[in-house]
C-alpha cells in the first residue's frame, strides 16, 4: 500500500472543492490537453533532482515510478517506509512552486504558504 499525494497547479482562488473535483476528473481518466504548467515542471524537476524516478533506484521513496505527470498536476505514490524528510521536501517544494497539495488518504487540501483558502 502506498501513501499518495498530488500537487496541483490551479488558478488563483481555487478552493479545496476545486482541487477535489480536479482529482476526480484525473481518476476518471480525463486530462486537459494543454502545455504543462511551469509550476508543475519546476516542482517535478526539483523533486526528482533529489529523488529520481527514472530509473527508480533501490532506495527510492516512490512506490510507483515514474511519477504520474499531467499538465496541471503530479501524482506522488510514496512507499510507506520512506523517510519523513521526503514528505517535508514535497511540502516545501509545493509551497515554493505555488502548488496546492492534496492528501489522498483523507482528502485534505493544503494551499501554498501565505495563501488563504476561500471560506
Amino acid at each position: 500500500m502506498s501513501f499518495d499525494l498530488s500537487v496541483w497547479a490551479l488558478a488563483d482562488g481555487a478552493t479545496p472543492e476545486d482541487v477535489r473535483a480536479a482529482v476526480q476528473q484525473c481518476r476518471s481518466g480525463r486530462h486537459h490537453q494543454r502545455q504543462p504548467d511551469p509550476r508543475c515542471v519546476g516542482f517535478y524537476r526539483a523533486i526528482t533532482a533529489s529523488y529520481p524516478d527514472q530509473p527508480a533506484g533501490p532506495n527510492t521513496p516512490w512506490a510507483v515510478a515514474p511519477l504520474h505527470k499531467a499538465a496541471d498536476h503530479i501524482e506522488l505514490n510514496l512507499d510507506p517506509a520512506c523517510p519523513d524528510q521526503v514528505l517535508l521536501d514535497i511540502e516545501r517544494l509545493a509551497g515554493e512552486h505555488r502548488l496546492m497539495l492534496f492528501d489522498a488518504q483523507d482528502g485534505s487540501v493544503y494551499p501554498p504558504p501565505g495563501v488563504r483558502l476561500p471560506g
